[in-house]
């Protein structure tokens, strides 16, 4: 019984990783269309600015500043990409994909210059390193942090997108942007908004990842948006409760595969992202195919 607890929190953990990452991607292609090769050097970049603050800063201090430090730099890097490089090829989605792709090359390259190849160990406080007694199984605590973190986000950004003029003003301007850019709204900066929340959600999880690895490197953001781009895809773009179920049984199917032999686990998620997809008959927004 304590093995089953323990896979399934550990699972519920790495589910909640790939959520906050998976969010930003999935709002960023279902509402924009813009698919975002990059956001895995935004989840890079927002987990070595808060290694660096916590680096500074010992204890619970350094990782209270940290958070905010993270998202801070994951949105920033993020709103700079839509202005610079997105904005000026929203006609032209392929060229949008080649620049994403460079641009998710160049700054894990650019980490690695400045901090090295290494991995940076993360230093966790006392009340975040230990664990907690679920029914006999001695759970880490830094899973659970990651859960409340992925379940606070996926209702923060439900309420944004639907009870809010700034997500109505969004989702309008994804049906009809013409029309609402004659009501006297500016839709390109409701975009920047858009792309600034998906750099703000992938921050928080290069912090969170450092804190579930207990290290840091550059190559971290670029593997797990490939797990990331597996959730959006089986809980279709733009659909965030959509990506929240879908995370859940990847980070599920992949923990207890992983138990039953060590290299099952990523196998079982490509035959899984299979089996959806041939026996699905929609497209990747939900319309019929």
């Amino acid at each position: 019984m304590s093995t089953l607890i323990l896979l399934t929190a550990t699972g519920l953990g790495l589910a909640a990783l790939y959520f906050l990452v998976a969010s930003g991607l999935s709002l960023i292609f279902g509402l924009m269309d813009v698919l975002n090769f990059a956001h895995g050097a935004f989840v890079a970049v927002g987990g070595y600015a808060a290694w660096t603050v916590a680096d500074h800063v010992a204890g619970t201090l350094g990782l209270a500043l940290a958070l905010p430090v993270a998202v801070a730099a994951g949105a920033a890097l993020a709103a700079l990409t839509e202005l610079l490089i997105i904005r000026p090829l929203y006609a032209r989605p392929l060229d949008q994909v080649l620049a994403t792709v460079g641009l998710g090359l160049a700054i894990p390259a650019l980490l690695q210059a400045v901090w090295g190849a290494d991995p940076r160990t993360w230093t966790l406080p006392a009340w975040l390193a230990g664990t907690l007694d679920v029914l006999g199984a001695r759970i880490p605590t830094v899973r659970f942090v990651l859960i409340a973190a992925a379940l606070a986000l996926l209702g923060a950004l439900q309420l944004l997108l639907t009870r809010t003029r700034a997500g109505l003003i969004v989702r309008a301007g994804v049906e009809n942007r013409e029309m609402v850019a004659a009501l006297g709204v500016d839709v390109h900066r409701a975009f920047t908004g858009v792309f600034a929340l998906g750099g703000a959600a992938a921050g928080l999880a290069g912090l969170l990842d450092g804190l579930y690895q207990g290290s840091i490197s550059p190559g971290d953001g670029t593997s797990l948006l490939i797990f990331a781009f597996v959730v959006v895809v089986l809980g279709r773009m733009g659909s965030l409760t959509g990506t929240a179920v879908a995370a859940a049984a990847v980070g599920l199917v992949q923990q207890f595969a992983n138990y039953l032999s060590a290299d099952l686990g990523d196998e079982s998620v490509v035959i899984l992202l299979a089996a959806v997809l041939l026996l699905r008959r929609r497209d990747l927004k939900g319309r019929p195919a």
